[in-house]
């Protein structure tokens, strides 16, 4: 568990599946990208537009959901996750789970992360 005087960053929150854990700098980022691809658009009642519309295109060909998903990423992550430039989004489709690596600098420094979100096809 965390005490919040060892919390040394000023952007954090609670990480997800950990019982008084938290995320900072990189990881926070992380999982604010994948809170943000993973939402789907109008589930969040006071926010109807947060989230991503990555889902609506699994179904569709390849060569099609590739670059709507790339395209619903990048809006859905430059709306909501204003600290960092997108560098790439690659998308992988295997199977049943769809897979987003998105590459990322922050916007206040060169520091670089890479955050990978999957999501299952058949949920």
């Amino acid at each position: 568990m965390t005490n919040l005087n060892e919390i040394t960053y000023v952007d954090w929150q609670l990480k997800l599946n950990t019982i008084g854990g938290v995320a900072e700098g990189a990881d926070d980022i992380n999982q604010c990208i994948a809170i943000i691809l993973l939402t789907k658009k109008g589930t969040v009642p006071h926010r109807p537009t947060f989230g991503s519309d990555i889902y609506k295109y699994i179904d569709y060909p390849i060569n099609e959901a590739t670059p709507n998903i790339v395209r619903e990423a990048t809006d859905a992550i430059t709306m909501w996750e204003t600290r960092i430039k997108i560098n790439s989004i690659e998308v992988e489709i295997e199977e049943s789970t769809l897979t987003v690596k998105v590459e990322w600098t922050l916007k206040d420094s060169n520091a670089n992360g890479v955050t990978e979100v999957s999501y299952d096809t058949t949920a």
